[in-house]
């Protein structure tokens, strides 16, 4: 009966999950598609460029809020820890690459993975709320979700006694692939006119540490998203 449950609850963590409230609130206020403003990432951060200002705090609660609630579902009908991460891990494939938009030009999932990760153990949660922010000062906010998706594996196994995690092995299962899928998502676009003739290695170098092709903040912010291959 768990195995049903749990197929059952992951094909509704993926829809949930595909849900844009990004594109969604953009198109419905302004009429204008999220893709083709700012940065073109269908999510909270690129709504503060595609306006209303006010309205990235709704996005990010919604976002949050997916993956939070099939966790705590999974919970509820007593699913195993594994399968609680999984489910989870569902609801991010479902933003990140999206059935509603055509499997593409999802979000990169951090805050559906931060709805995941607080379910799982809400004092990781916590740090993952806290920890990238904590670089907004010096412009490195992008750097700090990097370095704390790297962390993350290593905390919920070697301080699962601190941090509350109950099956600590099952969890860091999850969030290996977790930290995979987040990874995987900054590395995967199609080359930006910036990047064009940079090495490849140099471009993925970037992706993963800064969430951009180029080391010029200023120059890749100033793009604009038609200018994104």
């Amino acid at each position: 009966m768990e195995t049903v449950w749990f197929i059952l609850l992951a094909i509704g963590a993926y829809l949930l999950g595909s849900v844009p409230a990004a594109y969604l609130a953009i198109k419905w206020s302004r009429g204008t598609d999220i893709r083709k403003v700012g940065t073109g990432k269908v999510g909270a951060a690129n709504v503060l460029n595609a306006g209303p200002k006010w309205l990235a705090v709704p996005v990010a609660i919604f976002d949050i809020g997916k993956g939070a609630l099939v966790v705590f579902i999974a919970k509820q009908i007593g699913l195993s820890s594994v399968l609680q991460a999984a489910v989870g891990l569902f609801a991010i494939i479902g933003h990140d690459w999206p059935l509603y938009l055509g499997f593409k030009s999802g979000g990169r999932g951090v805050f559906v993975s931060l709805g995941v990760i607080t379910m799982l153990s809400w004092k990781i949660g916590l740090i993952a709320l806290i920890f990238p922010y904590l670089l907004a000062p010096i412009k490195q906010v992008a750097f700090g979700v990097f370095v704390f998706f790297v962390a993350l594996p290593f905390l919920s196994y070697f301080l699962a006694g601190p941090f509350g995690v109950e099956d600590k092995v099952a969890i860091t299962c999850g969030f290996v692939v977790l930290t995979g899928i987040a990874l995987l998502k900054r590395t995967v676009a199609r080359r930006n006119e910036l990047s064009r003739n940079m090495p490849l290695g140099k471009v993925i170098f970037y992706r993963l540490l800064f969430d951009r092709d180029i080391a010029d903040r200023k120059l890749w912010n100033s793009r604009g998203a038609t200018s994104q291959g």
